[in-house]
């Protein structure tokens, strides 16, 4: 049965919230803007790793197709420092720290299958775009470097919200006596430091606002459904990138635009140099409890992180995890079960309010109050008599949940031996044999099955 596809979503481009209508039916075409890989990722860079993973995951729950693009820029001038530092080469770095990515991303549950184009392997794609906007007198050329012309763009600012007055007025404008106007943007910087690639105007690598939007064009061809990213690369380069496909085409790059809000350590900005910043690799916790941490604010609200208040989520993933361990070996020793069970009112009424959640805005805090409900009930089923049937429509409720939020229990069939201690400690809880229930439990609880 096909489900019911109405969703909505905040589109920043427009500020307001939408149905979202796909350019071609039963297809989303996405595009999420990926790490420069010359590091390891922080736990900030994992939040939109971790979301943008959900709402691929639930645009396919919902029967669609999705194209699911995110890049790796392997060619900047920070990988050139770290070559420098580590004394290796830019593309060993990027290799080096594209491995680690995927390491990560899998760690916090996100799927890594998913085309992932490197900037190195677009590079002619990049100079012909570049190219055409030159033609198309949106850019120029100045001894080798080439700039955008942002005064021709007649609404610069509109994803940000910003007024190209007050940019240009601002103090953080740099100023330099090459451009036309201090907003003008580098598309082509001419350079003999690090890695560099011919062009008619002459060797250099691109600006980094080029690359991703080059790279759309050359693999959907042209608009896409979603484009997405963290909300601190709205402006400039979400801004730059629509301006530019605005030199070329009709309309807008993307149709909606989606930013994850950022990831703060004790209410301030996660800053390398003063020490303030948490390693994927090295967080000291349950990744899935990590993954509901973040899940459990909604995407577009800034997160605070604290260790406290990530062992309260490690604690209550570890909650949701145990009920729905002892119902999976629970079922492990029933006898015949229906094979889809019908579900109760009160699971039906769980279901309803996590995919109203879900269609609203992709609210995982609130579809995630709804798995809290799950987990309550589930426990209530458990310590009812012939009740199978039940926590098998409960588990199938279970599943769906977890792989809509990519969260895994990591939980397998027990051996017969484990199964037999298992349906021993079962019977001693229903008949309130306690001291028996307690020996077992203490069986289980070495073998981690509780």
């Amino acid at each position: 049965m096909k489900k019911v596809r109405t969703m909505k979503i905040y589109n920043t481009l427009t500020r307001k919230v939408e149905t979202f209508v796909p350019i071609h039916e039963d297809t989303v075409n996405m595009y999420v803007c990926g790490p420069t890989v010359y590091n390891y990722i922080h736990i900030g860079n994992a939040r939109p790793v971790i979301f943008f993973d959900v709402v691929r995951r639930y645009f396919e729950y919902k029967g669609y197709t999705v194209n699911f693009v995110s890049n790796f820029t392997d060619v900047d001038d920070k990988i050139i420092t770290k070559a420098i530092e580590d004394q290796m080469d830019e593309i060993e770095v990027a290799n080096k720290f594209i491995e680690a990515f995927y390491e990560d991303a899998e760690r916090v549950g996100s799927s890594t299958k998913y085309l992932a184009p490197r900037v190195t392997e677009y590079m002619s794609a990049i100079i012909s775009y570049i190219e055409r906007l030159v033609e198309n007198d949106y850019a120029y050329e100045v001894d080798g470097d080439v700039y955008f012309r942002v005064n021709k763009i007649s609404d610069y600012g509109i994803l940000s919200g910003r007024k190209v007055e007050d940019l240009i007025e601002g103090s953080r404008i740099d100023v330099n006596t090459r451009k036309e106007s201090p907003l003008d943007f580098t598309l082509w910087k001419k350079t003999e430091t690090g890695i560099t690639w011919p062009s008619p105007w002459g060797y250099g690598r691109p600006g980094w606002h080029t690359e991703c939007v080059a790279m759309i064009n050359e693999i959907f061809g042209g608009k896409i459904d979603i484009h997405g990213g963290g909300s601190e690369i709205r402006f400039p380069h979400h801004e730059n990138e629509i301006a530019q496909h605005r030199a070329l085409d009709e309309g807008y790059i993307a149709n909606y635009w989606i930013h994850n809000g950022q990831l703060n350590i004790d209410d301030k900005k996660m800053s390398k140099s003063e020490g303030r910043i948490i390693l994927v690799k090295d967080l000291n916790a349950d990744y899935m409890g990590f993954r509901l941490f973040t899940l459990s604010t909604h995407y577009r609200s800034p997160i605070n992180y604290t260790d406290e208040v990530l062992d309260d989520y490690v604690k209550e993933w570890d909650r949701i995890r145990r009920v729905y361990k002892q119902s999976y070996y629970h079922l492990d020793l029933a006898d015949a079960l229906d094979e889809n069970p019908e579900h109760t009112q009160a699971l039906s009424t769980i279901e309803k309010h996590f995919m109203e959640a879900m269609d609203n805005d992709f609210n995982t805090a609130n579809a995630i109050t709804e798995l809290q409900n799950l987990v309550k009930l589930t426990n209530q089923t458990l310590r009812r008599r012939n009740s199978e049937n039940e926590l098998k429509a409960s588990i199938d409720l279970f599943d769906q949940f977890f792989r809509i939020l990519g969260l895994n229990p990591g939980v397998s069939p027990l051996s017969a031996n484990d199964k037999a201690v298992y349906s021993e400690w079962a019977d001693a809880r229903r008949n309130k044999d306690f001291d028996k229930a307690d020996r077992l439990r203490e069986k289980l609880l070495e073998k981690g099955i509780l």
